[in-house]
């Protein structure tokens, strides 16, 4: 596909895309090392997309919603423009009443988004229509509650509290830390996770702090039920987070056991009545782990990263609800990613790679990765079973450098709708923002864009990411 930019024109004066007004980084170039353009989409320092399960696109393809400091802002996928949808007090993301984004609508062009009152006594549902930023109340939510999703028709939420009394119940957060030499605040986005996580996890889970898992109405239900009107799902003393409902199937919700992957069994599926309570992967092996689990686009197959056992061999494996088939793509070490995305035909899938402290501890991880995947064939007469997994390899493909990125930032890739770029978020500049980088290697580009990213990264952000790169 041919870029939509390879000049910026100011006052009359032809710039190439390198030039940059004010110290500001550069809008593209092509990295060196790999042959495809990179495109800053974001203009906000500490800019940043949605954690890469939760979708961002509205359901027309034409918009892609990110958060920024000063506020909630659309990107135009066509035009690449970015407005402010939905600012925050005072510009600041952390004031009181800041508007905490929950999930683009899979029916609507909208955005659903809560705000907790000051004392956060009461957390308010709304929705935003991202065309043009009507604002309409949905509910209130109990004290100590919260959402994290919304279901395909839209007329439900789902979220945990904690029962009882949680008062200094506290192990920390993703916040970062507001200190530390490696904690800097130009390294700060959105997915910028800190040093105590790892201990956090730990003493959270260990707590078996009774939780419950609901739902919520956000819109009137078939049998006169009200907004507001909560339903429990399941009582549990296990840490449940990373609520996932269905793109396409209303009732189906998918959640996880959270903690140390290898003390959890955590991917499971339920339904909006409470039924079919389902664990999706079984361990059968000492280590063995299952996690950043995500939806397939057309909702009928869930994917997550498979460690068989932990650290030593990597697959990024499939579950299909209504075959009940099982696929397993298998990666070298150096190109197991922290999050994984794909497209909706499954003919492509991409990767975010990893720095040396990550648990593939890979020496050359620090990619955004294009993978092709390919099935391997069966013999005739293979033994085979219902559980079996059908056996594949993900051939490789670097697109971005990424080595002067500091992966406590995570890049959280997806698709572009139209395939064309893969999203991503990084702090090679020092401050995150949001890229993509086109699928489909440059084409004769001008001498002047071919950059190395690193070196490129280096003259904003001189100082090197923890793994020394």
């Amino acid at each position: 596909m041919k870029s939509l930019f390879h000049s910026l024109t100011i006052g009359g004066l032809v710039l190439s895309p390198l030039l940059s007004l004010a110290q500001s980084p550069p809008r593209s170039w092509v990295d060196k090392d790999t042959g495809h353009r990179i495109w800053r989409l974001s203009d906000e320092p500490n800019s940043g997309g949605f954690y890469f399960n939760v979708n961002a696109y509205t359901p027309d393809s034409k918009q892609m919603i990110y958060t920024a400091p000063d506020g909630v802002h659309v990107l135009d996928l066509s035009t690449r423009k970015t407005r402010l949808l939905l600012p925050n007090p005072a510009g600041e993301s952390r004031a009181a009443g800041t508007p905490h984004p929950v999930v683009v609508g899979h029916k609507t062009n909208s955005l659903f988004y809560t705000v907790s009152s000051p004392d956060k006594s009461i957390t308010t549902v709304y929705k935003i229509d991202t065309n043009t930023g009507t604002i309409r109340k949905l509910t209130d939510l109990p004290p100590h509650t919260s959402i994290s999703t919304v279901n395909a028709d839209e007329t439900l939420a789902a979220g945990t509290y904690i029962e009882g009394d949680a008062t200094g119940k506290e192990y920390g957060s993703n916040a970062p830390p507001k200190s530390g030499k490696t904690d800097t605040p130009a390294a700060q986005g959105p997915h910028y996770q800190p040093t105590n996580k790892g201990e956090m996890m730990r003493l959270r889970l260990a707590a078996r702090l009774p939780l419950v898992l609901f739902t919520v109405r956000l819109e009137p239900g078939p049998n006169g039920e009200k907004p507001g009107t909560m339903k429990t799902l399941l009582h549990s003393t296990d840490w449940v987070n990373h609520l996932l409902f269905s793109p396409t199937d209303p009732e189906l919700l998918m959640y996880c056991h959270e903690g140390a992957w290898e003390k959890v069994d955590r991917i499971w599926m339920i339904h909006t009545d409470g039924t079919q309570n389902t664990l999706i992967h079984k361990r059968t092996m000492l280590m063995e782990i299952a996690g950043h689990e995500f939806w397939g686009l057309d909702g009928e197959t869930i994917w997550y990263d498979w460690q068989y056992p932990r650290g030593e061999v990597f697959y990024l494996a499939g579950y299909n609800l209504k075959t009940h088939e099982r696929t397993a793509y298998n990666m070298p070490r150096n190109d197991w990613s922290i999050h994984f995305n794909l497209t909706k035909d499954l003919d492509l899938f991409t990767g975010d790679g990893g720095d040396p402290g990550h648990v593939a501890k890979a020496p050359d991880d620090e990619w955004i990765e294009l993978f092709h995947p390919e099935l391997l064939k069966i013999s005739d007469g293979a033994l085979s079973g219902p559980d079996f997994f059908h056996p594949g390899v993900f051939h490789s493909e670097h697109l971005v450098n990424m080595a002067h990125h500091n992966y406590r930032e995570e890049p959280n890739v997806r698709f572009s709708p139209d395939k064309s770029l893969v999203i991503f978020t990084s702090n090679l500049f020092g401050p995150s923002y949001v890229f993509g980088v086109e699928v489909q290697k440059a084409v004769n580009p001008p001498a002047a864009d071919i950059q190395s990213t690193t070196e490129l990264g280096r003259k904003f952000k001189p100082e090197a990411p923890p793994s020394g790169k």
